[in-house]
């Protein structure tokens, strides 16, 4: 038989087991000195092992996190010190049962074919075998009711030992090499009482044989493993299409592109082989290998797979264009600007991964379940053979056979799988949303909040607000061009492409909420608000003229001269005012709370149908408001893009931030939303509350299921065939249900959760609940 995991053999071993490749030449390192290496680890079936793995690595001098990644079984390992170090930690994992190899989505895609492959191959020899041992058993059956003698039984039973043990054998590989793997490093996992149990039935039924017994259970025992691979080969399915976000995100990243040569051919290559300033043709129907900007012709591009957007989006020369996208209607030459793990299709792939292993309180307490998960199931079954053998009146076959099925029954899959696999399903729906969930509580925060507050400028309103009104001082113009060069504010970008061609300024100093700043010959410069740059109310009614009731100003002041004011009208993000209405709707608390004028931020409020909103507030302000929301019993999610909102993202009990967002706020968040519409939103809470809801669901489930059936076992109620169907039933139920977030619909009822304020007063509050 094949190995189960043919793609381990990319990481060669000498004949000692120890490592011949050195995983030090694929460690990165980033600028703080800190070192990363991703693996691939084989034989990793449950939440159980991925416990032993990081519980074992954590041991390890210098290791800062250690993480498995149980739908991709990648395992991830950052640390501080010397990079060889990559080698002892591959050693580590070994040394527990787990192969490893360097982790290549390939190696991935090829492991699966195989194991899926040696399953069903099992399988079918595990059919055939029980379909005749059964033919076998009902004559011996019908034998002992007629005039069968002991002769013709025994040579039956020598018949069925022919067939169940070579059987036996081959189909029970699944389980036998990931148990052996096991025990030879003196650890357990699921498959060694699965294992134990198959042997122990075959073994009991060839003594049975020899001695010329009248009851033999090869056919149980065949029975046995057909049910157990029927699981295992659904359990592999259905774990599969759970984890197709991150397979199908990964495998488009390495997809070849047609590279265009100087002498216009083209060159079919692999993307991350591409250098910044290599050019690549992409034709129509094919997806984008790179981030870039188009250089040559003109298309429609298909961004969902990015964002989130449905609508396809007109690209020309100049146009910026990311990885994964496609093109739908004509050929473009595009200019690479970042390839391979530099592409935000890459980050995206890194953002997921990492959601989908992050840990949870939830996961956290089916952690410390599982941990003592076996060695109680291993007592249980002692002590029911013990208890039936020495008290009970049975012989020694019929209570091993208790034995062996409270071993097979008690399986802790199902509880292993209650909270990892519907993080995996919750983490791809919402990527496939254009939403990325970067902490590991942060589906569980989400799921609490009831107040939402936003931010104003980049965040109910686009990056990019129309410029409306500009000084008559054509210096002006172009001094500020100069100075907002120096910031990513939506602002100061306006301002700067305005006037693009004006000089870049250096020593430009930015303070957070309010504006820039820059030391002249002349004196100080400021750029920003009224108030930074010193202005009353009546200096700006002086020196500025109202074009509508929305707009936002932006003022710059020079010695020497007048206050110059730019005028900027906001461009509502699409679907602002009906994702607020269904927020509102659902029962939750909205507030704007930003740095602008109050003036401008009352219209917009107005025009939103938001009554509690703020202006003027510095980023202390937002943290103070937020802390007062907070102790009134509030769950504050706060919405924000700017530096200024950095404070109050950290300060919410949960946060969520645009992709366009300044970069420290995007760290910040827990949660970031590609696109340009604020659908997102409801689409994360609805999600949240779903997962919550489902994990319990499950936890309930599992918890409820050994309580039920391990009594019943421990009583002799069930046959190892009962035993089987139930065992891989309960590991299939559990990720069928995490399944059905695929289907949930946002906001389908309200949820009424009752509390209590810090000083003790009930507190009603009202939240979405999404159906499942």
């Amino acid at each position: 038989m094949a190995a189960l995991d043919a793609s381990f053999d990319t990481t060669p071993h000498d004949q000692d087991g120890r490592l011949k490749l050195d995983l030090s030449t694929a460690v990165e390192t980033d600028k703080q000195g800190h070192h990363t290496i991703n693996l691939l680890v084989g034989n990793v079936h449950c939440g159980g092992c991925v416990r032993k793995i990081e519980d074992r690595l954590t041991k390890e001098p210098g290791i800062e996190t250690a993480r498995v990644n149980l739908s991709t079984r990648r395992l991830t390992v950052t640390w501080q010190g010397d990079t060889y170090h990559a080698n002892d930690f591959a050693k580590a994992v070994e040394d527990l049962g787990y192969p490893v190899a360097l982790y290549r989505m390939e190696a991935v895609v090829e492991r699966d074919k195989n194991t899926e492959r040696d399953l069903l191959m099992a399988l079918a020899v595990s059919f055939f075998a029980a379909a005749n041992l059964m033919m076998l058993a009902w004559a011996v059956w019908a034998g002992h009711f007629a005039t069968m003698g002991q002769a013709t039984r025994d040579f039956f039973h020598w018949i069925a030992a022919l067939i169940a043990v070579p059987s036996v054998y081959y189909a029970g590989q699944p389980f036998f090499r990931s148990a052996i793997a096991a025990l030879r490093k003196g650890r357990s996992n699921m498959d060694v009482p699965i294992s134990v149990g198959v042997i122990l039935t075959t073994l009991m039924s060839l003594y049975e044989t020899w001695t010329g017994g009248p009851h033999v259970y090869f056919d149980g025992a065949l029975s046995l493993l057909f049910i157990l691979l029927i699981g295992r080969y659904l359990d592999h399915k259905v774990r599969g299409t759970a984890r197709s976000a991150v397979h199908d995100l990964a495998m488009l990243a390495g997809q070849p592109v047609q590279k265009l040569l100087s002498d216009g051919r083209l060159q079919p290559v692999a993307s991350d082989s591409l250098a910044s300033g290599d050019r690549i043709q992409v034709a129509a129907g094919e997806r984008i290998g790179v981030d870039g900007i188009v250089r040559e012709g003109g298309s429609s591009i298909d961004t969902a797979l990015i964002d989130g957007e449905t609508t396809p989006k007109d690209v020309t020369v100049g146009a910026k264009v990311l990885a994964g996208t496609m093109n739908l209607t004509g050929p473009l030459i595009v200019e690479a600007k970042s390839v391979g793990e530099a592409t935000v299709l890459a980050e995206i792939v890194r953002l997921l991964e990492a959601a989908e292993q992050k840990k949870g309180r939830y996961m956290a307490i089916a952690d410390k379940v599982v941990r003592w998960y076996s060695p109680t199931v291993h007592a249980l079954s002692l002590g029911a053979f013990l208890g039936w053998w020495l008290f009970g009146g049975m012989d020694v076959p019929e209570a091993l056979m208790i034995a062996v099925c409270v071993l097979i029954i008690t399986c802790p899959c199902a509880l292993g799988l209650a909270v990892p696999i519907t993080q995996v399903v919750a983490a791809g729906r919402l990527s496939r949303k254009g939403i990325l969930v970067k902490s590991e509580t942060a589906l569980e925060r989400f799921a609490a909040i009831d107040t939402i507050v936003f931010d104003k400028t980049g965040t109910l309103t686009t990056l990019e607000p129309r410029l409306v009104g500009l000084p008559d001082d054509e210096s002006a113009l172009t001094l500020a061009s100069s100075i907002a060069a120096s910031s990513k504010h939506p602002l100061a970008q306006s301002i700067r492409a305005a006037a693009s061609d004006a000089p870049r300024i250096k020593d430009v100093e930015d303070t957070p909420g309010m504006g820039l700043s820059w030391m002249s010959e002349d004196g100080e410069v400021r750029l920003g608000s009224a108030r930074w740059c010193g202005l009353s109310d009546t200096e700006t009614a002086q020196h500025g003229k109202t074009i509508g009731g929305l707009e936002t100003e932006v003022w710059l002041t020079r010695p020497g001269h007048a206050p110059a004011r730019f005028a900027f009208s906001p461009l509502l993000r699409p679907q602002t005012k009906q994702v607020i209405d269904t927020l509102k709707a659902r029962g939750f608390d909205v507030a704007i709370m930003s740095g602008d004028r109050a003036r401008f931020v009352g219209p917009l409020a107005e025009q939103l149908g938001i009554t509690d909103w703020q202006g003027d507030m510095t980023p202390a302000d937002k943290i103070e408001a937020i802390e007062t929301m907070k102790a009134g019993g509030k769950h504050v999610l706060m919405v924000g893009d700017g530096l200024n909102d950095t404070p109050a993202l950290a300060a919410a009990h949960a946060s969520l931030a645009p992709t366009s967002a300044a970069d420290i706020s995007r760290r910040a968040a827990d949660a970031v939303f590609q696109g340009g519409s604020l659908q997102a939103l409801p689409e994360l809470l609805a999600t949240s509350s779903g997962t919550r809801r489902i994990v319990l669901q499950n936890i309930t489930f599992s918890v409820g299921y050994n309580l039920f059936w391990v009594p019943v076992a421990i009583l002799g109620l069930v046959t190892p065939w009962i035993a089987a169907i139930a065992m891989a039933a309960s590991s299939i139920l559990v990720t069928l249900n995490a399944l059905r977030l695929d289907g949930l619909k946002p906001f389908k009822r309200l949820a009424t959760r009752t509390g209590t304020n810090p000083a003790g007063q009930p507190v009603a509050t009202t939240a979405a609940e999404g159906a499942v």
